[in-house]
């Protein structure tokens, strides 16, 4: 089992992102821990405009996790990336038409 701490604050659609992707792309089940930064000055003064932030046991945080790409780096570097899955999601990413006016570039839908 992954044991992860989220720090998040009520409402954030960024972190309910990033629990999807968390869900789809771990190896294994995940526990999350999820810290509400909003009661506490300390935690808002450092997470405040970094949310959604995933932490490891070993104090590695990993910030914008709601990118597909970037929290498939970091679990694959702490051996909790679902190799299969995350192979799936890039097949139908790439299958996906780019909307009108939008320009792909590395994997990334950019508006026109």
């Amino acid at each position: 089992m992954i044991r992860l701490t989220l720090y998040t604050t009520l409402g954030c659609h960024l972190c309910e992102a990033l629990e999807a992707w968390l869900g789809r792309l771990a190896s294994e089940e995940v526990t999350l821990e999820r810290v509400e930064i909003s009661d506490d000055e300390a935690l808002m003064a450092r997470y405040g405009v970094r949310i959604p932030v995933l932490r490891d046991a070993e104090g590695g945080e990993l910030e914008r996790g709601f990118e597909p790409t970037r929290l498939a780096g970091w679990l694959a570097a702490r051996g909790w990336l679902d190799a299969a899955a995350w192979r799936q999601a890039q097949r139908e990413d790439a299958d996906r038409p780019a909307a009108s006016g939008a320009v792909m570039r590395g994997g990334r839908r950019y508006l026109g």
